[in-house]
């Protein structure tokens, strides 16, 4: 197999248009930017070319994340912000779901964008009709995650429809250098793993995964953009490199993010361009 060529960072943009980029693993982490992100980020607004951040992260409004990325040294507004979560109002729209009782793992941004999409936030103790799982922090895990199972198993054993969301399928995220942590789809996996448990004759019962590698926030960046010829930079490449294949855009895989590049030369989703960081 042909080993996945490497670009520069400059080479980049003298080559596409837009970018698409993640945001953990490739502008930031969980306690500060990545190597060469404030520079990355400023060539881009100097070049003036489109550029949007599609992130997974769905525990941040867009102006919370905004004003997080300039404490990091990023020169990055809220309009340059895509999230998972704003993919809800679309979700809740399709199924008619304005108005639902909905109950909400994650911080208070995560129950504000299912507010805005029109859905009535409810303690997960409560009756609810959509279970959100919009992140792993900003509760108490153990008491929040029982009492939603509890009253998830209550509801399903009276035959009662329940939609299930998750807004990111990340199963981890870099913490920092060489520290991971659990991320919103892997506690969607343990509610999974208890619902395949009671109910072994109902594999449907599944979350709707609405963020990458699913193409909706794909095709909402490439919108904004106005030009196809974008490229997107990621750290995954179950997430943010299989998204960006199967909408025919290139991608550039980053070394220095979740999955490592022997890997991405071996592995059956293949990036068009590596990476070694955003340095120039």
């Amino acid at each position: 197999m042909q080993a996945v060529p490497e670009i520069s960072a400059a080479q980049l943009f003298h080559r596409y248009d837009a970018f698409l980029l993640d945001a953990y693993g490739v502008l930031v982490t969980a306690t500060g930017a990545m190597p060469g992100a404030a520079q990355f980020v400023d060539t881009l607004n100097e070049s003036r070319k489109p550029y949007f951040v599609l992130t997974n992260d769905a525990s941040k409004l867009p102006r919370t994340g905004a004003a997080r990325y300039r404490g990091f040294g990023l020169a990055l507004g809220e309009e340059h912000i895509i999230t998972s979560g704003m993919l809800l109002g679309s979700y809740f729209a399709r199924h008619e779901l304005v108005g639902a009782r909905c109950a909400v793992i994650g911080p208070y941004d995560s129950a504000r964008y299912v507010e805005l999409a029109g859905g009535q936030v409810v303690p997960p103790g409560s009756d609810f009709e959509v279970l959100v799982v919009a992140d792993q922090s900003g509760f108490d895990f153990l008491e929040v995650v029982d009492a939603a199972l509890s009253n998830l198993i209550r509801r399903l054993d009276r035959g009662d429809t329940v939609h299930l969301v998750l807004p990111n399928p990340d199963l981890i995220f870099p913490r920092g250098r060489e520290h991971f942590g659990i991320a919103a789809g892997s506690v969607a996996m343990l509610f999974e793993a208890a619902i395949e448990l009671r109910y072994p004759d109902r594999p449907h019962l599944r979350f709707e995964r609405l963020g990458k590698p699913h193409a909706p926030i794909y095709q909402e960046g490439l919108r904004r953009s106005g030009t196809r010829n974008a490229v997107m930079i990621g750290d995954t490449l179950d997430t943010d490199i299989r998204g960006a294949n199967a909408c025919g855009i290139d991608s550039v895989l980053l070394h220095t993010g979740v999955t490592r590049a022997q890997v991405a030369a071996a592995d059956g989703v293949r990036p068009t361009w590596l990476m070694r960081s955003l340095l120039a």
